[in-house]
């Protein structure tokens, strides 16, 4: 605190800095920068990449002895919609709730009839929450595809 002596031989100035609050202020700032930091690690996604992302520039793609055959989930409020090359499939919602277990079986009898594919594309419309799109994309790693792209606001 500042404070004015008045002494003997005039008027002396004694100016004490207090610095607890400024301490006190950077190890809040501390504590939250690295409580921070740790949750943004523990909630990224990690996703493979796929022939929808970003390729790499030092490899060459590999060359196709199949026809590449576009796969994609379309996630709606109302259910699920596969395409697969042009065809569409429509998989509604159960009771209230996405059915999973055809969505499986349906990707599961394409993966059958192309086991070299990996890639897939998910796109979830603007009013599907994000539990949906994640529990839609576990659906398609358990049913062998591990490269997928993620897409929102579909059309």
């Amino acid at each position: 605190m500042a404070q004015i002596d008045e002494g003997g031989s005039g008027r002396q100035v004694n100016v004490d800095i207090n610095i607890i609050p400024f301490i006190d202020l950077m190890s809040v700032i501390i504590i939250f920068l690295l409580i921070t930091a740790v949750w943004t690690q523990i909630s990224m996604i990690q996703l493979g990449s796929s022939v929808y992302g970003k390729q790499n520039a030092n490899t060459p793609p590999a060359p196709s002895t199949q026809q590449q055959v576009p796969l994609e989930l379309y996630i709606t409020s109302n259910g699920y919609i596969i395409t697969l090359d042009k065809n569409r499939y429509t998989i509604a919602k159960k009771e209230d709730a996405y059915d999973k277990k055809t969505l499986f079986d349906q990707l599961r009898a394409f993966k059958q009839s192309n086991p070299d594919k990996k890639d897939a594309m998910v796109t979830i419309a603007d009013d599907v929450i994000y539990n949906d799109m994640i529990e839609g994309m576990d659906v398609m790693m358990q049913s062998g595809f591990t490269e997928i792209a993620v897409s929102t606001g579909g059309s």
